[in-house]
Parts: C-alpha cells; sequence; structure tokens
C-alpha cells in the first residue's frame, strides 16, 4: 500500500523557510547565529553599533525577536543590564512574535514592549513591536494610534508604513476595483510627503499589491496575478512607471529594506508585462527574494519567485 500524501501546506512551509528575513545584511545573520548559539554579546555589540538609525535598528531587532532563542536570552540580557533598552526592545519584539504564534498573552507582549519604550523614549522600534502585534490582533483604532507614534519618532519608518498599507487595503474588500481606495490615498499622501531619494517612493506600488491580495482573496480578482487585470489600466501604469523611474533616479544601495521594496516593484513589472524592465530589477534581487508579494493571493512564494525570475532573465 502506498503511504499517505504529505499534509497540505508541508510544501509551502518548506518553501518559506528558503526565505531570510535578514535580507543582505551580513552583520545581522552573524549575530542571529551566535545568538542562537546562546552568545548575545554580538547582538548587543551590533544594535549598539545602530544607534538611531531606525530603519535598520527596526529591521534587526524585528528579524532577531522572530528567532526562538531570542526571549530567553533577551529575558537573560536584561537581568544582567536592567537599563539596556536594547535588550528590553530585543525582549518586547520577541514577546510579540511568541504572541503572534499563540505562546505568550499578547497583554504580555504589550506590557513588554511599553517597557522599552520607557527606557528609551525617542526610540520607534518598541512601538513598531506594537504596530506588528495590533497589525494582527488590534482594532483599526489600535493601528492608526500605533503608527502615529512611530511616525512621531520618525517620520519616514519604512516598515510602519508597510504596514500602514497592508491594514488598510483590507478596507471594504466588497469595494472592488476603486481607485478611490483610501489604501491608494494613503500611499501617494506618503510618497509625497517623504524626502525625494526615500524609498516610500514605492508605496503606491505596495498599496497596488496589498489591494490585489485583498481582491483576490475576495473572489473579484484572479488567484493569478499575472491573469488579472490589476496592474495593466492606466492609473496602475502611471504608478509603476513613477516607481520604476524613481529607482533608475534615486536607487538606495544603503537602505536596509530596498530588497523588499525591489521584490514589490519586480512582481508589479511582472504583472504588469515589462520583462525587460523586471530583469533588471531581478538582477539586483539576486536571491534575496521576500514572500511577499510573491505569496498573494494564496501561491508558492519561491515558486512564483522562480518562474518569475527565470521569465524575466529569459530562462528555460
Amino acid at each position: 500500500m502506498s503511504p499517505p500524501p504529505p499534509p497540505l501546506g508541508r510544501g509551502r512551509k518548506r518553501a518559506a523557510q528558503a526565505f531570510d528575513p535578514a535580507l543582505d545584511d551580513t552583520e545581522l545573520v552573524t549575530a542571529r547565529a551566535s545568538l542562537n548559539q546562546g552568545r548575545w554579546t554580538a547582538v548587543r555589540a551590533l544594535l549598539a553599533a545602530t544607534g538611531d538609525d531606525w530603519d535598520r535598528r527596526g529591521h534587526r531587532v524585528t528579524v532577531l525577536a522572530q528567532e526562538s532563542a531570542a526571549h530567553p536570552w533577551a529575558r537573560d540580557w536584561l537581568l544582567a543590564e536592567p537599563e539596556s533598552a536594547d535588550a528590553a526592545v530585543l525582549l518586547g519584539c520577541a514577546a510579540v512574535q511568541r504572541a503572534l504564534k499563540g505562546k505568550e498573552r499578547p497583554d504580555n507582549a504589550r506590557e513588554a514592549c511599553h517597557a522599552a519604550a520607557a527606557l528609551a523614549p525617542a526610540d520607534p522600534t518598541p512601538w513598531l513591536g506594537l504596530l506588528i502585534l495590533e497589525r494582527v490582533l488590534g482594532t483599526e483604532d489600535d493601528v492608526v494610534r500605533l503608527f502615529d507614534e512611530v511616525r512621531h519618532r520618525y517620520p519616514d519608518h519604512h516598515h510602519a508604513h508597510h504596514l500602514m498599507i497592508a491594514r488598510l487595503a483590507e478596507r471594504r474588500a466588497e469595494a472592488g476595483q476603486d481607485p478611490l481606495h483610501e489604501v491608494y490615498d494613503f500611499a501617494n499622501w506618503a510618497a509625497e510627503q517623504a524626502p525625494a531619494d526615500s524609498p516610500l517612493a514605492i508605496l503606491p506600488v505596495v498599496a497596488h499589491a496589498e489591494r490585489y491580495r485583498v481582491l483576490a482573496a475576495a473572489g473579484s480578482e484572479p488567484a493569478d496575478p499575472v491573469a488579472s487585470g490589476h496592474w495593466v489600466g492606466r492609473r496602475a501604469r502611471q504608478v509603476m512607471k513613477a516607481a520604476f523611474d524613481w529607482w533608475l533616479e534615486w536607487e538606495r544601495d544603503d537602505h536596509p529594506r530596498r530588497l523588499v521594496d525591489l521584490n514589490f516593484l519586480a512582481h508589479a513589472k511582472i504583472c504588469e508585462g515589462r520583462g525587460a524592465e523586471a530583469a533588471a530589477l531581478f538582477h539586483r534581487i539576486g536571491e534575496h527574494a521576500t514572500p511577499a508579494p510573491w505569496s498573494y493571493p494564496d501561491r508558492d512564494p519561491y515558486k512564483a519567485f522562480h518562474a518569475a525570475r527565470h521569465s524575466a532573465l529569459g530562462m528555460v
């Protein structure tokens, strides 16, 4: 008798493991490895060196917080150094990850993040941790309030804007293809108020993909994004062209989350049918793929990314 088929989702879980949220931050990768070996001194040095580069700090803390070793070791670190804002923020964000996995009471995570915020009032990262939590568990008012807390400390916070757009895109799923939907207004506003070289210029593309995720899940768009007309209307093409032109002029090699933007932009160019432009982006991305938006609406992101990459680069 043949063995039973594998449980649904196993292949997708294995594919998800091919993605590294650290992206191309080699210092973060090294510190994370040390943390998993029970040594937090490398993390201590990494976060101290990151300083008030808030986007980089948010990126590094949230990636470290995803490790199972992060919570116990951050707790030990905070016991050893009770005034360490770095230990407190890592503990808070690790508690958020545990809460999202059902391993921690959400109130404990909230308390830990507020304790970190008290140790470092200027740091947006504890509020980012809370925003990550309430993006899933909170009300819309909670999300808006926490986004404002982040922006009060750092107006151009990259990760916070992405979280806000994902939440706003979920409003009024039944409205269908509404070019006046508030997620587009928000993305355009944020892109316009940011400095000229800010990667927030890509937010209208992110909004377009997030709205597609919602519409496809609701059944009003095809499950295959390439088969969707979502990226080929006049307004969509204007958004994609403006974002690609921005990338050509202002590409930021130093931004810690730029590869997130490049994945959204490459995905858009594939959906738009502009293979040459997508190929240029895939060259920059290399193997640093991100699950979003390749997983939208419910696809194997690893397969979707590599199929798109091979197609754009002319591979068979």
